[in-house]
């Protein structure tokens, strides 16, 4: 027979299913709303239901250049997530043996994540200040400013994902089997060889798990880059300087946009490790066969 359920447990789940709501149910209303008709508003009930917003946000017939901020926002984070990855693969290897500082550097690669995101975005732009100030006093009379989309805000964008990639690959390779390295070492492959052909196989569902973590966090990321960007914005900056005049609902078709692109890299992420992970297991059943 059953036990009933304790008076808790509905407690807890009408409690989880408020914080569900709290959590995701704003994000649904402007996913609903960015579908209003021509005369629809800012909150419901909808008038009508059209893709009008959706048209407007791609015009560009808004205040600010959306298509533009968009472009730059999507170039920027596929070059944070190139150099996440390569960065953060080859610090993994490097930490795999020993070496003097490495507990020192370590702590000063992950540091950022403990910092506010203002203040590394005031200190990156200050020091840019202070090299543009230097460049000028230097005899560069027609100097503007360093600090740009991949200058300053790339290197603010890095503070932030490098560090997630960096404890991802520790966590890899405190459990990766050495004996595979060893036994591709005895049969004659070289360093590059042992990488490209027994490491990277293995290790590749979690490199594209680094790619997917600083595409995203570079996309949404705002606060690191109020101050570094430089004379030009951001899709998250441009979004936020909308938020205070808005009054049409193509601002809501604009974020179900941004976080379709989201989600879509997600998806494809996700896709692209159980491809990775099927062919792992498949190549080692039939290594296994081989074997029999």
């Amino acid at each position: 027979m059953s036990e009933r359920r304790p008076r808790s447990f509905y407690f807890l789940a009408a409690f989880f299913s408020a914080y569900v709501l709290f959590l995701y149910g704003p994000m649904f209303a402007i996913y609903i709303l960015s579908f209003q008709g021509p005369d629809g508003g800012l909150t419901f009930p909808m008038n009508g239901v059209s893709l009008v917003w959706f048209g407007k946000v791609f015009s560009g017939s808004g205040i600010v250049d959306i298509g533009a901020a968009f472009k730059r926002s999507l170039q920027l984070g596929l070059v944070v997530m190139v150099l996440t990855v390569v960065l953060s693969v080859s610090a993994g290897l490097a930490f795999r043996r020993s070496f003097r500082g490495a507990t020192l550097l370590f702590y000063v690669a992950i540091a950022s994540l403990i910092m506010p995101s203002i203040i590394t975005s005031l200190g990156i732009a200050l020091e840019f200040r202070l090299l543009d100030d230097f460049i000028i006093k230097s005899g560069a009379a027609n100097w503007t400013t360093a600090m740009g989309l991949f200058t300053s805000g790339l290197g603010a964008h890095l503070t932030w994902t490098l560090p997630f990639g960096l404890l991802i690959m520790f966590a890899i390779f405190n459990r990766f089997d050495g004996r595979l390295e060893e036994a591709a070492r005895d049969l004659g492959a070289t360093p590059w060889q042992t990488f490209r052909h027994v490491v990277l196989p293995i290790i590749l569902p979690s490199v594209v798990g680094i790619g997917l973590f600083g595409f995203t966090l570079s996309w949404d990321e705002l606060a690191r880059s109020s101050q570094t960007i430089g004379s030009v914005n951001t899709l998250p900056l441009e979004l936020q300087g909308l938020t205070t005049t808005v009054t049409k609902p193509d601002i809501y078709a604009l974020g179900t946009l941004t976080s379709a692109v989201s989600f879509l890299v997600i998806l494809s992420a996700l896709v692209v490790i159980l491809v990775l992970q099927a062919r792992q297991r498949r190549h080692g059943s039939d290594a296994g066969k081989g074997m029999v």
